[in-house]
């Protein structure tokens, strides 16, 4: 073979070898994934196929960050939400992460908004070889930073520095950047979705050049070899946790639930749910007296987030009607009963119950009863509030339509 061909085939192997050693990795995936299902799930094929969509919902996430995410230049990605359902995502909450080196410094301004809950998580940084499939353990807040602390001038704005120290001389709002950070998770939680503003955020580096160098061939290459390794974690970090809550003794029993990166301030309370057409789960609870936010969601046996903008699997403070004892009551079944407080499972006959109490005067675990169908009417308070399948219908028009109008790309 001659020089030139040689430099051919050397060339070749220099885009073809990662994208050969990537897809092969890939492949394994779907084998890790049915090895890694929950017995009772194993050979259900809705379910495969609900984890292979998982697999590309993980895909979506890791290949934002391998195209956009850039310490040095950062910017804030989408990273969970009803496309990207993957760590259960709160139906109320939009996501954004923004990689960052914890030696940096940067500048974080924008608009500010009228969500109720608005807070920067700063998290360590993920490892490569971090093995999901125990859980993500590592998925740690070193702190949390609240906007709404922030100063806001008369048009609306705000501007905040983010280092390891405060610059000298400076006398504007800063935050402490810590160490071991590898990127930020801003949460926007909104209760009120027609109405609450989300704020907007920018950042940038300030300790590097304003302007982004093409970047190399190594680091490219780098960012395609972690790709197919860190879809495979995230896909499967969480699919056996409904089996492990039944298997713990909590299906249609709560308990309080303890997760790394919770929201600060923030009380969880979860377990499993099972029940047939002819059943329904009653869960009700005292609403604490004053509270910042509270809401209910339902997940699906391999804990992704039951569809939220097309159905009721979700209610907040905002949506839901609290009787007039106090008590907020949701019923969970496969039709609906006509309860404006219904959760809709959208065909899950098992999965979990999820609630959160956040910035509330108490916390406590709902009482769960399982009751027939048929004695619903008489196991409810007489004051219930009713909706008519028209009245549904047009509620969860105007839902999709509200969720849709809140910035979550």
């Amino acid at each position: 073979m001659g020089v030139l061909a040689s430099a051919a085939v050397s060339a070749a192997d220099g885009l073809q070898e990662p994208w050969k050693n990537f897809t092969e990795d890939l492949q394994q995936v779907g084998a890790r994934m049915q090895a890694r299902l929950p017995e009772r799930l194993r050979d259900d094929p809705q379910v495969q196929q609900e984890a292979g969509t998982l697999i590309l919902q993980a895909m979506a996430r890791e290949v934002l960050e391998a195209l956009g995410a850039d310490e040095s230049h950062p910017v804030f990605l989408p990273s969970l939400g009803a496309v990207i359902n993957i760590f259960q995502p709160n139906a109320d909450t939009v996501y954004l992460n923004a990689n960052v080196d914890d030696h940096g410094s940067y500048r974080l301004r924008g608009q500010s908004g009228s969500v109720r809950i608005i807070k920067m998580a700063q998290f360590r940084a993920l490892a490569d070889e971090v093995a999901f499939e125990e859980g993500p353990s590592s998925f740690q807040a070193l702190s949390y930073n609240d906007f709404n602390d922030l100063g806001i001038d008369d048009q609306g704005r705000f501007d905040v520095l983010l280092s390891r120290k405060r610059p000298q001389g400076y006398s504007g709002d800063w935050w402490e950047l810590h160490p071991g950070t590898g990127f930020l998770m801003i949460r926007q939680m909104s209760s009120d979705w027609a109405n609450e503003r989300d704020w907007r955020v920018a950042i940038e580096r300030l300790d590097t050049g304003v302007q982004r160098d093409r970047p190399g061939a190594a680091e490219l290459e780098a960012r395609l070899s972690r790709l197919s390794r860190r879809i495979g974690d995230v896909a499967l970090s969480l699919v056996t946790h409904v089996d492990d809550m039944r298997e713990a003794g909590y299906l249609n029993r709560l308990r309080i639930m303890h997760t790394p990166g919770s929201l600060e301030g923030q009380f969880y309370y979860e377990g499993a749910y099972e029940i047939n057409a002819s059943e329904a789960l009653v869960v009700e609870a005292k609403v604490p007296e004053d509270c910042v936010y509270w809401s209910a969601i339902l997940t699906n046996d391999i804990y992704q987030t039951i569809d939220w903008i097309n159905n009721q699997s979700s209610l907040n403070d905002a949506q839901a009607h609290v009787d007039t004892d106090g008590v907020v009551r949701f019923v969970l079944s496969l039709d609906d009963p006509g309860v404006h407080n219904w959760l809709d499972p959208a065909g899950h006959a098992s999965g979990a119950f999820q609630g959160r109490w956040t910035g509330c005067s108490s916390t406590l675990i709902p009482k769960v009863t399982k009751v027939a169908l048929a004695d619903l009417d008489d196991f409810l308070p007489v004051h219930t509030v009713r909706v008519t399948a028209v009245e549904r219908e047009a509620a969860i028009r105007e839902r999709r339509m509200q969720f849709q109008m809140r910035p979550l790309w």
